[in-house]
This record gives structure tokens, C-alpha cells and sequence, in this order.
């Protein structure tokens, strides 16, 4: 029987500034907004260009405000409906933790949808663009979790098996870490050889597709090994709430890989060269 791994001594603040607690998770959420608004504006210079930097720029402020939404609901909503319903005030305890993946998954979709209606560009090609970054935020997002020593897995005698502060005197798997490289690196990877080897962009809503079936198979294989939520457990057998909202991600994602070849191909935007100057 192997001797379980000890968990570092993560202080799970990063830093203090005049007193206010930065902790990684946060600074993991804004590093993955940021290096994802980087990847995007590299990507459109090359065509097709489906955005301008500027609207980029734009975009993520929408992008936020879906994330932080979609994110929060989505937890109050999928994990813990009973709880929330007698204490609804707490819904806005952000800081004390609780977000789903699915619900900042919803918040993002809608961001997308509303600010390409309003700026008028093209839903899939911008689509693209945000599933071909999102693997970004999801690789820091998991290390901190990891970090936080939360979301750690079932126990084991694997020799990867880690002794967590808040999982009892038992090794565990570092689940964690296990979905970093398979939602964040592993994903990354794939879809980044799709657009700059085999210029999968082309063929909008492909890129959407790749993310929704990799990331949705990444989720149902490593929640085998994710402990469940204390107070959900189990819905039946083995099977969990993060697998059950993962399968119609499955879904989508081969309905929009079939779809992209008949869907138009992306033009580039057409940008002002109107000058604004004063006369």
C-alpha cells in the first residue's frame, strides 16, 4: 500500500493590499480572463476576422459580468436550490465561494449571443474565439481549487494519492489537478492544433463543438474520480450532477460539429476607416 502524498501548505490568500485579503482563486479567475482576451485579439489579426481588438476588448467586459451571473446561479440552482431558498440574501455572499461551471458555461453563451446581436457580427465565428481561449481559465481555475484544497477527490491508495486538510486522514485522488489537464491543458492543446494547424475556423461552430464534447467527456471521466458534493452525493449508482450536466454539453457540441459544414462561411468584419477627428 503506497504512503500517501502530504498536501503543500497553500496559503490560499496570495497577497494583502491595505488589508484586503487577493486570494489565488480570484487572481486565477482575472489571470484566465486576461491571457483568454490576449489569445483572442492574437487570433483575429489572422483572418477571419470575426472581431476588431477593440471589440474584444468590449466583449470581455460582458464576458465578465456572464461568468460572475451564470456561475453564481448555476451553483445556487444546480447544487444547492433547497438551501438558498430559505436563505436568499446569501446568494450574494460571493466571496464566500460557490460557483458551477454549467451556470458561468449559460452566462457566457448569453453574453455572446446579446453582444453579437448588438454589434451585429457573426454568432459562430465569434463563438469560436471564446471556446478555442476558455481552456485557459478552466487549467488556473482547477490549480486553484487545488490551491484551496477544495474539490479533491475519492479516496485511494494510488500513488498519487494525497492527504487533503478538509478530507480526513485518508489519501485522495488530486482530482483537481486531474481536470487541469484534461479540461484546461489537454483541451487547449487540441483545439489550438484545430485552428492554427487545420484552420478549423473556417468551419463555424466547429471550435464550439471540439470545447463542448472535450470538455463535457473530460468532466463525466473525471468526476469517477472527484469526490461528490457532501450534501448531493450521488443522484444514483455512480453517477453525479456534474456528469448529468455534462452529457447534453456532449449533445451539443456533436450537433454543432455536424452543422458547421453547412453553415456560411465567416467574413471578415468591416472596419471604420471614417476618422473621428475634429475638423
Amino acid at each position: 500500500m503506497n504512503t500517501p502524498l502530504t498536501f503543500p501548505n497553500f496559503d490560499p490568500i496570495a497577497f494583502q493590499v491595505f488589508g484586503l485579503a487577493v486570494r489565488w482563486y480570484a487572481l486565477a479567475y482575472i489571470s484566465g480572463l486576461m491571457a483568454g482576451w490576449g489569445y483572442i485579439v492574437l487570433m483575429v489579426r489572422r483572418s477571419p476576422k470575426a472581431m476588431t481588438a477593440d471589440q474584444v476588448g468590449d466583449f470581455f467586459a460582458w464576458a465578465i459580468l456572464g461568468v460572475i451571473l451564470g456561475g453564481r446561479l448555476g451553483y445556487v440552482i444546480f447544487y444547492m436550490p433547497g438551501y438558498y431558498l430559505f436563505h436568499p440574501i446569501e446568494i450574494f455572499y460571493v466571496w464566500q465561494g460557490g460557483m458551477s461551471f454549467h451556470g458561468g458555461f449559460l452566462g457566457v453563451c448569453g453574453a455572446v449571443i446579446l453582444f453579437c446581436r448588438k454589434r451585429k457580427l457573426q454568432l459562430w465565428a465569434v463563438a469560436d474565439l471564446v471556446a478555442a481561449a476558455a481552456p485557459i481559465g478552466l487549467l488556473l481555475g482547477r490549480i486553484a481549487n487545488f490551491i484551496n484544497g477544495e474539490l479533491f477527490g475519492r479516496t485511494t491508495d494510488a500513488p498519487l494519492a494525497m492527504v487533503f486538510p478538509g478530507g480526513g486522514p485518508l489519501g485522495r485522488h488530486p482530482s483537481q489537478l486531474y481536470e487541469a489537464a484534461l479540461e484546461g491543458l489537454t483541451l487547449f492543446i487540441i483545439l489550438f492544433i484545430a485552428v492554427h494547424f487545420f484552420n478549423a475556423r473556417r468551419r463555424p461552430g466547429l471550435i464550439t463543438g471540439l470545447f463542448l464534447i472535450g470538455y463535457g467527456l473530460a468532466r463525466i471521466f473525471v468526476e469517477f474520480f472527484r469526490e461528490p458534493d457532501a450534501h448531493i452525493g450521488a443522484l444514483f449508482a455512480f453517477v453525479t450532477m456534474g456528469q448529468i450536466l455534462s452529457l447534453p454539453l456532449i449533445g451539443a457540441g456533436i450537433w454543432s460539429v455536424v452543422l458547421s459544414r453547412r453553415r456560411p462561411l465567416p467574413t471578415d468584419v468591416k472596419v471604420s476607416t471614417k476618422s473621428t477627428a475634429k475638423r
